[in-house]
């Protein structure tokens, strides 16, 4: 039988099977043997010991597509990055932080700017002015008003979403009316997770129908970009990658050098200021880490 696991508490992992319900499953030794920790998002092969009290033992798991380390997560097909139009305004720095880890792991991402309800037409014109350009999908909601939510849900479907944002910005809304008709039997789940009696965050995915899955993550609120060398920061910048060809010297960093075109389009209003300063110094951040 597979699944995929939703939860991982003190040594239990929780595993959804489409159609079936949730089962309550301890690791086999091996993965110990082979240094290999179920993660959430595990696709899995599951025995089940006892098909009343839906408990079994992950025997196999499945090859995995991707895997972050902060949340420890595997298999995501995309994230959806929550930040508020204002209250708070939002911190690019940080936003473009989370972008470059994701484009670096290779995971798509959709913008979700929430608050519409409260926001100004100017506020909304130029997060459309820094991030259109970039080729991100960009949603405009309120979770207060309900609106566009829908348009959010369709996004989701079929997939595996990490939902990530800093505290404050109606994230946590958001997710409630995701899940407002959640299929799965959540007594069920309740009621065995509370057996371990852990309360600590751990990452956890929620069942919003059969084969759409959602991950809240913990506010994050600072982010290091430092699994790469400088000389790749540039080519998680999307808007750059027209002009690299057409700089002065080839291998151009983009940060000193004469005759770049990327700063010429900075400085012609193309690629947006705000995106160029925060690749400015993430780029001396992997510059110092070099140097120690």
């Amino acid at each position: 039988m597979q699944g995929k696991i939703i939860k991982g508490i003190a040594g239990f992992y929780y595993v959804h099977v489409v159609e079936s319900g949730l089962y309550e499953c301890k690791a086999r030794g091996l993965f110990r043997k082979e240094k290999l920790k179920p993660l959430v998002g595990d696709d899995v092969e599951i025995e089940v010991l006892d098909g009343t009290e839906k408990t079994g033992n992950i025997t196999k798991i499945l090859p995995r597509r991707n895997e972050l380390i902060r949340p420890a997560v595997t298999n995501i097909d995309q994230a959806l990055v929550v930040f508020a139009v204002t209250e708070p305004k939002p911190h690019f720095n940080l936003l473009d932080r989370f972008l470059i880890m994701m484009q670096y792991k290779e995971i798509p991402t959709v913008l979700c700017f929430n608050k519409k309800d409260i926001a100004e037409d100017w506020n909304i014109a130029e997060l459309k002015r820094i991030y259109e350009s970039c080729g991100y999908p960009i949603i405009f909601t309120s979770a207060r008003e309900q609106e566009n939510i829908e348009q959010v849900k369709s996004l989701l479907k079929g997939k595996t979403t990490a939902v990530a944002g800093p505290s404050g910005v109606g994230k946590s809304s958001l997710i409630n009316l995701l899940q407002s008709r959640i299929e799965m039997e959540t007594g069920s789940i309740s009621k065995k997770i509370a057996r371990g009696k852990h309360t600590t965050r751990h990452s956890e995915l929620l069942t919003i129908d059969e084969d759409s899955y959602i991950m809240d993550t913990p506010g994050f609120s600072s982010l290091y970009v430092n699994d790469f060398e400088k000389e790749e920061l540039k080519y998680y910048f999307r808007e750059f990658a027209p002009y690299g060809d057409q700089c002065r010297f080839h291998g151009c960093d983009h940060v000193h050098e004469p005759g770049c075109a990327v700063k010429e389009a900075v400085e012609q209003g193309i690629i947006h200021k705000i995106r160029y300063e925060n690749y400015l110094e993430m780029y001396r951040e992997l510059l110092e880490k070099k140097r120690y």
